[in-house]
């Protein structure tokens, strides 16, 4: 059975970091791509950054590029998203998530294994 375990989220005040780690288990997953989603009270999910396969493809919603990092471990199993310069609209749950293709897609749809998330709160 696949699993996907976030962790690292937590409450830090604006201009602050965290990183967060998605472990997968049951399965290998160096075949796809993985991203980052999330989700903040009343809105849609929407998506955060994406790694390719290999790792050597990444892509960032437009709202976060130049503060996140996404990074993965293939030989770990684990994915990661490195958030600096956090504001309060970046407060939501956050969730990774494994495509059903290899290389870069931002849609929902595209992805089939999901984590329940960790949270992220963000204080001004």
């Amino acid at each position: 059975q696949v699993s996907l375990v976030e962790s690292g989220g937590g409450s830090v005040q604006a201009g602050g970091s965290l990183r967060l780690s998605c472990t997968a288990s049951g399965r290998t997953f160096n075949d796809r791509a993985m991203a980052w989603f999330r989700q903040a009270p009343g809105k849609e999910r929407e998506f955060v950054a994406v790694i390719t396969a290999s790792g050597s493809g990444t892509n960032y919603a437009d709202s976060v590029k130049g503060r996140f990092t996404i990074s993965r471990d293939n030989a770990k199993n684990t994915l990661f998203l490195q958030m600096n310069n956090l504001k309060p609209e970046d407060t939501a749950n956050y969730q990774c998530a494994v495509s059903i293709y290899w290389n870069i897609v931002t849609y929902v749809s595209a992805y089939n294994s999901w984590g329940q998330g960790t949270q992220v709160t963000v204080s001004s």
